[in-house]
Parts: structure tokens; C-alpha cells; sequence
């Protein structure tokens, strides 16, 4: 019997990437939910989606779903009964949070908590979720690890993030649902998001538009290509956190609970000065940017960095590639898609 496991958000950048990992394994079939909202250009999500599609046919279903309509929900775990989950849907951005605050309650919150309460339901074995390197907010004692306190979100986008985490550990806690939360760190590579820096840099460079550098380049950033955070959820996958007793119940912190939960950073664990990344990437282009420097924006972080040794730990391998390879391959692939 075929494994069946539900990614939601499918027709977005790291599910595509997640998608197209699994089906490459054996019996596995992937029920796929998107709302193919309008936060960025419908034509890449539905080309990811065709892509799948054609590539992988009865192997890969796919329903288009909005994760706040439970009454479809419901009827789509009762049909299909998963076994896993792999939850990726949400109103992405940090700035867009900050004009947009309505739809990140309902994406974020009662999207999320449907899809939990579902899993909870239909006795999901694992529930793997993304979160956010937001979840940080005002720290700046690096490299950021997962017992730190996240109670100073910068933005409602991330202060939504840790929301999810609190209420999956509410549910491994209750009902023994084995919960993953995923704080990426940056993502970044082919298929990549519209309003990522990586895919605006390229896209204005070419077209000999200025780019925008906030607080005037002066940033540093875990970018991780997405390539990795696909192998490291699909290998995730098979181990989902189980009961435990903590070793001192005094000393409770973000990453510690005798529930089946986790939170787990997800990052390339090697933060790049921002200038440098551009520089990569004008190389590659053989083309030179024509910079706007802006002062810092509102939410936003001057630094990013994870510690990886927790999931190193529990998978003894981890995913680090090299941030000229990733711009290459962005490269390639933009010039290939848009025909440049």
C-alpha cells in the first residue's frame, strides 16, 4: 500500500521543491492543496504545477483548496485518511504583513488550526510544519538556536509563526500528535519567489533597473538554498518526535517537552554579507547593478544566522550548499524560464 501524504501549499516554491523529492521514492503518492492565491504571479505556480503534473500524473493529485474552508478540508482527509502531513501553506512576507495584517490571521491561524485539528482527527503519524527564522525577532546573540525565547516578534507575520508553534504543542501535548515546526532561514533557488531578493536583484539588473539595498546593504543572511530544505523535510519525514521525560523540568525552554513535539532550524548556518551575494550575482550576470540605498525597514533584522546541530543530530547528515552555487543555478534557471 502506497504511503499518501497531503503537502499543502503545493504550487508554491518549497512545496514544489518538496513535491518533486518525494515522487522520485516508491510508493508514495502526494495529495496536493493550493489556493493559487494572488500575492505573486498565478503564471509560476501554475507552471510548478504542471510541471508535477506531467512529470509524475496519477502519482500526484491535486485539489485546489483554501486551508480556511474546513467543510472541504474534512472531506478531503476523510477521502484520503493521510498518513503524514507536510504543511507549507500560509501568507508569506514580512513586509507584507505589515499593510496586509488581515489575511495572515486567516491563513496563518485558522487555516493552520484546521489542518491541525484535521490531523489531530484522522491520527496523522507525523505533522511537519513550516515556520520562520522571524520567530527570532529582536535577538541578536548568534548563532540562533532553537531554545531561545521568541516572545519579541518585529512583525504580526512572524508573531503568527510562533503562534502555530505553541498551538502544535498544545496538540502534541493533549493528543499525542507528533509535531515538527521548520524555521527556515532565507530560502532560496530555482521556481524561487517573485518578491525574494535574489529573483528582484536578477529580474532588475537584467532590465537595467535599480535595485533597492535597505539599511544600505548592510545585512547579513542564512541563505539556504531550497534544494536542501527539501531533503532535510523529506528525511524529517521519517522520524517524528516521540514522548519523552525532560532531564530537568525546572528548566523548560522553546525547544524542550516531554510532548512528541520539536522546533527545528532549518538553515545553510553560514550568514553572507549581503554586498557579497549581489557581487556573486553581477558576476554570474556579467552585468552591474545599479543600487538605490535605503535605510533599514520597519520589521526587519540587520542579521540572521542558524544553528544546525539539533537537526545534524537527529538525521547525522545535513545540507549545506554553497551560496555561488545556488545563485548559479537561480541564474540558469531565470535565463531559461523567461528565455533571456
Amino acid at each position: 500500500m502506497k504511503n499518501r501524504i497531503l503537502v499543502t501549499g503545493c504550487a508554491g516554491f518549497i512545496g514544489y521543491h518538496v513535491i518533486n523529492n518525494l515522487l522520485e521514492k516508491k510508493n508514495i503518492e502526494v495529495v496536493g492543496i493550493d489556493s493559487l492565491n494572488e500575492y505573486y504571479s498565478k503564471n509560476l505556480k501554475f507552471d510548478r504545477l504542471k510541471n508535477l503534473i506531467k512529470k509524475f500524473k496519477k502519482k500526484f493529485i491535486f485539489k485546489k483548496i483554501n486551508i480556511t474552508n474546513r467543510k472541504k478540508l474534512n472531506k478531503l482527509f476523510k477521502t484520503y485518511k493521510f498518513k503524514y502531513i507536510i504543511h507549507l501553506a500560509a501568507q508569506a512576507g514580512v513586509r507584507y504583513s505589515i499593510k496586509n495584517p488581515e489575511v495572515y490571521i486567516d491563513s496563518n491561524l485558522v487555516g493552520f488550526f484546521n489542518i491541525l485539528q484535521l490531523s489531530k482527527n484522522y491520527n496523522v503519524k507525523h505533522f511537519l510544519y513550516a515556520s520562520t527564522s522571524s520567530v527570532y525577532g529582536k535577538h541578536k546573540e548568534y548563532p540562533y538556536n532553537e531554545s531561545m525565547s521568541c516572545s519579541h516578534p518585529l512583525q504580526l507575520y512572524s508573531a503568527t509563526k510562533r503562534s502555530n508553534e505553541l498551538m502544535a504543542h498544545a496538540y502534541s501535548d493533549l493528543f499525542n500528535l507528533p509535531t515538527t515546526g521548520l524555521r527556515f532561514f532565507t530560502v532560496y533557488g530555482p521556481w524561487g519567489r517573485p518578491d525574494m531578493s535574489l529573483f528582484k536583484f536578477t529580474k532588475n539588473i537584467i532590465q537595467g533597473k535599480k535595485i533597492e539595498l535597505f539599511n544600505k546593504g548592510k545585512h547579513f543572511r542564512d541563505f539556504t538554498y531550497v534544494e536542501d530544505i527539501a531533503k532535510y523535510i523529506i528525511d524529517l519525514l521519517k522520524y517524528p518526535p516521540k514522548r519523552n521525560k525532560l532531564k530537568n523540568e525546572k528548566s523548560l525552554n522553546p525547544s524542550s517537552s516531554d510532548a512528541p513535539y520539536r522546533v527545528l532550524n532549518l538553515g545553510n548556518s553560514k550568514p553572507i554579507y549581503l554586498k557579497n551575494f549581489l557581487m556573486h550575482l553581477e558576476k554570474v550576470l556579467n552585468l552591474k547593478a545599479k543600487i538605490k540605498l535605503c535605510k533599514l525597514q520597519k520589521g526587519d533584522v540587520i542579521k540572521t544566522h542558524a544553528s544546525i546541530k539539533k537537526v545534524k543530530k537527529i538525521l547525522n547528515k545535513n545540507y549545506q550548499t554553497d551560496y555561488k552555487t545556488g545563485i548559479e543555478n537561480f541564474v540558469k534557471w531565470y535565463r531559461e524560464y523567461f528565455k533571456i
